[in-house]
């Protein structure tokens, strides 16, 4: 899911390579209210194609949350005693041979930075332009719960050169993951594979099970996470990040976060604003720090109704490889009926676990194939191939330990989440009239409700008050984190930032990854340039 269990968020793929954009009429950017920076926007039209291919439709991966913030910027608990990196070869294969890794110390709680330290793994490709080096660009993972290690040779090989050639591209994986010091709550195999996707109701929409599997998952974390594990959160993600940040000896970090990279880098900003210098944020989390975390999960229902069009378009399209019906409402019911169905009598899925499709699993494949158009073809063959009693020939994944242990930390220690079960029912029941292709999923209790430990640091609260120097860009239907939520940020942010939209559908990023020449060219050069649009943008 996205916020209550481990939901870890699916990326985009696609190859990079700005090229020029031509303007269209000026208009407001929708939804955006223009009280804190310019109102006024042009349109562009993009001239190059489509962002290439991501996982399967049926892969159980998804993503959660993150924090938000208090008017006291708790950064002043930063490590003082950071030491240079020592850089070496990195593990693994079919990375870039020039990726150099190193191992970071950093204190476990911030408030004790003498105390116990714990490891944070660091990478980086230098820049390929010595001369024409201007700093280091930061990939910021998303999840929360995903890695970031082998981000430079992945998502970094996507920016242009003209970006490589200027920046040392560095990444790291959080705490708690990866290469990183391992957490874990040792979750059985069921609970595991529950957190591979999100907290749905039964058929009827009763929530008993979610109840009973989630103060399970919380009652097993509390026992085996230890104290690694209660000290998971978004903002000790941003002070670990300011300890790359002295252990690179730099004054000032650009960055680029994706998703969940998107709360991460504004929680960054408002700590350590003096150490921010390019700041670009793609596929934005909504920061309310009244919510954060829940809130993402609850746009999950806004989400799918923005991007579930795109797909009906183009399932009930002519020339579709797999017409599911001849009108986009057509599409949708056949859907509904399916889950209907599927609910009353699922289909054997060996392998699976529990090991059957039923109502629930295809919303979740319905909901995965949502993150990219890449996707549409497999949601259609799944639900023709169901629709004949047939189930897929794969079964979805489990999550590794430490992802679905740090994916649920940080969605339950960055806010106080509400424990009213009677309030959660309420609300599932009312969602599931309201938004049916989510079933009330959006709004259920998740194990945050029987979190054991209290949040350590109050939400940070994004605002207005840094450095201009902030460009976030955002997909206009993005399933994962909705344009909506993206305003909201923008208007956190107020004049500190511009935004570019792009009339797209797809979820993270919306940078380099969705064939928009037009995003890609103003995102490259503020990082080149610093220069940022004057307005807000939308391109078309």
């Amino acid at each position: 899911m996205r916020a209550g269990r481990r939901y870890v968020r699916a990326g985009g793929g696609s190859p990079d390579g700005p090229s020029g954009f031509s303007p269209g009429r000026v208009g407001r950017l929708p939804g955006w209210d223009g009280k804190a920076g310019s109102t006024r926007l042009v349109r562009m039209r993009p001239t190059t194609g489509r962002t290439a291919a991501l996982a399967l439709a049926t892969a159980a991966t998804a993503s959660l949350l993150g924090v938000a913030s208090a008017n006291a910027t708790p950064g002043a608990l930063a490590d003082p005693s950071t030491a240079a990196l020592d850089w070496g070869a990195c593990a693994g294969t079919g990375l870039d041979p020039r990726q150099e890794c190193a191992t970071l110390k950093v204190p476990l709680d911030y408030r004790d930075p003498g105390g116990e330290r714990i490891s944070l793994a660091v990478s980086r490709i230098p820049g390929e332009r010595p001369q024409a080096r201007r700093g280091t660009l930061l990939l910021i993972p998303g999840g929360p719960g995903s890695p970031g290690l082998d981000r430079p040779s992945t998502l970094g090989k996507r920016l242009p050169k003209s970006v490589r050639d200027a920046y040392d591209i560095v990444s790291f994986d959080p705490r708690g993951m990866g290469k990183s010091t391992h957490a874990g709550c040792d979750l059985n195999p069921a609970d595991l594979s529950l957190l591979a996707s999100r907290p749905w109701p039964a058929p009827d929409g009763d929530i008993t099970r979610n109840i009973t599997t989630g103060r399970r998952i919380a009652d097993t974390c509390a026992r085996n996470g230890g104290e690694l594990l209660r000290t998971i959160s978004t903002v000790n993600e941003a002070r670990d990040i300011d300890s790359v940040r002295r252990a690179l000896g730099e004054r000032k970090l650009s960055a680029w976060g994706v998703s969940y990279g998107t709360y991460v880098g504004s929680v960054y900003a408002q700590m350590f604003p003096e150490h921010t210098d390019r700041w670009v944020l793609d596929s934005n989390d909504d920061p309310n720090p009244e919510r954060v975390e829940r809130g993402w999960l609850a746009n999950y229902a806004v989400g799918v109704e923005d991007t579930f069009p795109d797909f009906a378009a183009w399932a009930s399209a002519p020339d579709s490889p797999v017409r599911l019906a001849e009108t986009p409402d057509g599409v949708r019911r056949r859907v509904l009926d399916l889950a209907a169905r599927l609910d009353a009598k699922p289909l054997p899925w060996p392998g699976a676990n529990p090991p059957e499709l039923n109502g629930n699993a295809l919303r979740q494949s319905m909901l995965n194939a949502l993150y990219s158009r890449d996707r549409f073809e497999g949601l259609a063959q799944l639900i023709v191939d169901a629709d004949a009693g047939k189930a897929p020939a794969e079964a979805p994944a489990d999550p590794p330990q430490d992802a679905a242990a740090v994916s649920l930390a940080t969605i339950c220690n960055d806010v106080e989440w509400p424990t009213s079960l009677p309030n959660y029912a309420r609300d599932v029941a009312a969602s599931r009239k309201s938004h049916p292709l989510t079933a009330g999923m959006p709004v259920n209790v998740t194990p945050c409700a029987f979190w054991h430990d209290a949040p350590r640091d109050k939400p940070v609260r994004i605002t207005d008050q840094g450095p201009s120097n902030v460009l976030l860009v955002q997909n206009k239907r993005d399933v994962a984190t909705p344009y909506s939520g993206a305003l909201g940020l923008r208007r956190a942010f107020g004049d500190r930032a511009r935004m570019v939209g792009v009339d797209a559908m797809g979820h993270g990023a919306a940078y380099v990854e969705n064939g928009s020449a037009c995003a890609d060219r103003r995102v490259t050069d503020f990082l080149l340039t610093g220069e940022r649009p004057k307005r807000d943008v939308l391109c078309r």
